[in-house]
């Protein structure tokens, strides 16, 4: 009896590890485009969000407050370089803004897409609900990380949003979005692997920020720990096949990239081949 025991656990044994290896090896990270698809649409549009959504892609995306309190989607602090006005977005009101072309600078054909308001990103999100994405935070601005998470509740979307930006360097920040809503995922930087300890243990940080190649140890730990790991950086943003490899291998959970498609390819290549 006891022989036969050994006979048929050993199979099982052997069964649990082989399903095990797959799992490892058929991990898949979250892919976030880079302020949407940058190489073919004008960043931070909901034409280019839209074409995120449909092709099942996460992205991130910047906000910033008007002179008249609206939240905003744009990166820089001016509106100079992405759109066809002058001067500074907390120096102008949302109807100033929703009177600029934001798309023609990119190419003619984007001509009607305007500065959308946080709350159109939103609401856009919302309505792909049923894909498996991550829609990381930028916040550029000080005081609205509240603002935007009461948004995210509105429109039953908190759950898709990791919050970065400012929030990853601040516990300040951190604890604010918090004290809004314990169920907003926010995220503590590890520039390095000096620092990593002290991001793993940051408080009130769901996700370990890296800005730079980590090991399979350290993702471990990370998520030993109930928590994740999102990567952004020189490391990644490019187009880095070698790397994106290198991390997904370690158990990344999300990658940041200028280069989406590209990393999908890459991504779905090794999947074919497991």
């Amino acid at each position: 009896m006891i022989f036969l025991f050994k006979f048929l656990a050993l199979p099982l044994a052997l069964f649990c590890v082989t399903m095990n290896s797959y799992s490892a090896e058929a991990h898949r990270p979250l892919i976030v485009a880079h302020r949407g698809l940058l190489q073919v649409a004008p960043e931070n549009t909901l034409a280019n969000f839209r074409a995120c959504l449909e092709l099942r892609l996460g992205f991130e995306f910047d906000v910033q407050r008007t002179k008249d309190g609206h939240l905003v989607c744009i990166h820089d602090a001016t509106v100079d370089r992405t759109t066809n006005g002058k001067g500074n977005v907390n120096e102008m009101t949302l109807a100033e803004l929703k009177q600029l072309d934001a798309g023609s600078w990119f190419d003619p054909q984007f001509a009607t897409e305007k500065v959308p308001t946080i709350e159109e990103v939103l609401q856009l999100a919302a309505s792909y609900r049923q894909h498996d994405i991550l829609l990381a935070v930028d916040f550029k601005d000080a005081d609205i990380e509240q603002d935007v998470v009461r948004l995210a509740e509105k429109h039953q979307i908190l759950n898709r949003l990791l919050f970065i930006g400012r929030t990853i360097q601040e516990p300040k920040v951190r604890a604010n979005i918090k004290a809004a809503s314990v169920k907003a995922e926010t995220a503590a930087v590890a520039n390095n692997a000096t620092e990593f300890p002290a991001a793993l243990e940051a408080a009130k940080a769901d996700w370990v920020y890296v800005r730079y190649l980590p090991s399979k140890f350290e993702m471990k730990r990370v998520h030993q720990k109930g928590k994740r790991a999102f990567i952004a950086g020189a490391t990644v943003s490019g187009n880095l096949p070698e790397n994106w490899k290198r991390v997904t291998t370690a158990g990344i959970d999300a990658i940041l990239t200028d280069y989406p498609l590209e990393l999908r390819a890459i991504l779905k290549q090794n999947s074919d081949s497991h």
